[in-house]
């Protein structure tokens, strides 16, 4: 068996970092798979634990052959999950053949701890002393399988996201188009008041502009910018293959240009007429930032369902406290 240590897929000069953490952990577990003894009674976990890394191997490789990968792969993903799921089952299987099970358990059960909740039975039956060889491997793949379908709901969260980004991205640039083409048909521009007497719009001119549309949707998109950067700083690093922050910012920026649209149709109607006051093109560009900014409150459900599911993705190691459960 000494041969799989060296024999696997080799790591390219342009991989990602998903690939990076399944290649090393492959290598990981050809390693003890080689130190292990020639026991008869563990050859068959062995030879599956083998068959599950050239199944790592395979979609390594098949997600290093970008001219090959389509789009439906990298939709649905299926050379990432694939890898992860086929190295999870290796690391099991190397547990069901070590016989030196015993000095692994505080390491298994680490890491049972960070997927499986506090009152879970399959983790409480391994957190006793002793516990057999088939209860840790039934708790490992239990903690596996959760770990697995974060990683499935991770990669539908970001397809959701990619499918609402194109949505806002074709309203944007429709009502940016119609302004262009027919000025004043969205209005953009404020009603004459007591301090100004022609209409106010947001170009600076005295009449509708085709570029009024695109000067609001272009401060909203600033205001949205200012939450994305709120985003970014409080979120913490994450190795998932599906980083979901890039996107979920796309949505903030686009619907802030859509927000900021629809806010200054609001003030042109006189829906808050006596309560918000507009005397110059510098405060309705400054409602217009406002306005995107305001798309906080609605994305910011998202965010904590984001965060949630990466912790799920990923946990912290502050998830797991010194006695062992969840904080």
């Amino acid at each position: 068996m000494a041969e799989n240590v060296t024999v696997g897929w080799q790591v390219g000069a342009d991989v990602t970092d998903w690939q990076l953490t399944v290649e090393s952990r492959a290598r990981r577990v050809r390693a003890d798979l080689a130190a292990l003894p020639p026991v008869p009674a563990s050859e068959v976990a062995r030879k599956a634990a083998d068959v599950s890394l050239e199944i790592v191997d395979a979609a390594l490789r098949s997600a290093d052959n970008k001219w090959w990968r389509s789009g439906a792969s990298w939709w649905s993903g299926w050379h990432i999950e694939r890898a992860w799921r086929a190295l999870h089952e290796a690391e099991i299987y190397l547990a069901a053949a070590d016989p030196d099970l015993p000095s692994k358990l505080p390491g298994l059960r680490a890491r049972v701890r960070m997927y499986l909740e506090e009152g879970d039975p399959r983790r409480a039956a391994m957190e006793r002393e002793n516990p057999d060889r088939a209860t840790v491997v039934d708790a490992m793949r239990a903690a596996f399988d959760a770990s697995d379908d974060a990683h499935a709901a991770a990669r539908a969260l970001r397809n959701k996201l990619i499918v609402i980004s194109l949505a806002l991205f074709v309203l944007n640039f429709t009502l940016g188009l119609v302004g262009l083409i027919k000025p004043g048909l969205v209005p953009m521009c404020m009603p004459p008041n007591m301090a100004v007497h022609q209409p106010l719009c947001p170009t600076g001119t005295g009449a509708a502009s085709g570029w009024d549309v695109w000067m609001v949707q272009l401060f909203g998109a600033l205001g949205a910018t200012i939450s994305v950067v709120l985003l970014l700083i409080r979120r913490r690093p994450d190795l998932s293959p599906y980083v979901l922050v890039g996107y979920q910012a796309l949505v903030k920026i686009l619907l802030g240009a859509t927000l900021s649209a629809v806010g200054l149709l609001a003030l042109g109607a006189g829906l808050v007429s006596g309560i918000v006051y507009v005397g110059s093109q510098a405060a309705l560009l400054l409602w217009a930032v406002l306005f995107g900014y305001a798309q906080q409150v609605g994305t910011r459900l998202l965010d904590n369902y984001a965060d949630r599911l990466m912790d799920e993705v990923r946990p912290s190691p502050e998830r797991v406290s010194t006695s062992g459960g969840k904080r």
